[in-house]
């Protein structure tokens, strides 16, 4: 069978049952940050380990103690994390990553560069203007790994 990541960010206390259904099979999920409530980091871990960091939001409470930065391993992904991208401060290359997942955008994206695979799940949270709200699905499929954006807000998957 083959590993999923999970990947969700920006929930600003918010968590949508499609979401949760669009998650349900992985075996690691990682939140990029403005989590907003800790039923949500409890709810994710109903369904798969988790690994969570703050963002710019998650400034009170129980949400100040999530670490800005956190790293995870699934199969062969090396996964660092971050709320945004504008404070990434280490090559992940050197560091030994292969996969940097953030948030803060709201947008989801990926890119490569080189051999670092950057993804933004998108916020899955309250919409934002006319952006998607999505989560992202990474089949860890060797060799190449199938990235899946999952509208959560009834717009259809991309």
């Amino acid at each position: 069978m083959t590993p999923t990541l999970g990947l969700i960010s920006d929930t600003h206390g918010l968590l949508r049952e499609a979401a949760l259904l669009a998650l349900q099979g992985c075996e690691l999920i990682v939140h990029a940050g403005d989590v907003g409530a800790r039923d949500i980091v409890l709810a994710l871990e109903r369904i798969a380990p988790v690994v969570a960091i703050r963002g710019n939001t998650d400034t009170k409470g129980w949400a100040a103690a999530l670490p800005e930065t956190a790293t995870a391993e699934l199969e062969d992904a090396r996964i660092y994390v971050l709320h945004s991208l504008h404070d990434l401060d280490l090559d992940p290359e050197a560091a030994g990553f292969n996969l940097v997942v953030s948030g803060h955008s709201h947008q989801p994206k990926q890119e490569q560069r080189g051999p670092v695979l950057y993804v933004n799940p998108g916020s899955a949270g309250p919409r934002r203007f006319k952006l998607p709200v999505t989560i992202a699905r990474i089949e860890l499929r060797d060799p190449q790994w199938k990235i899946t954006f999952v509208d959560c807000g009834g717009e259809g998957a991309r």
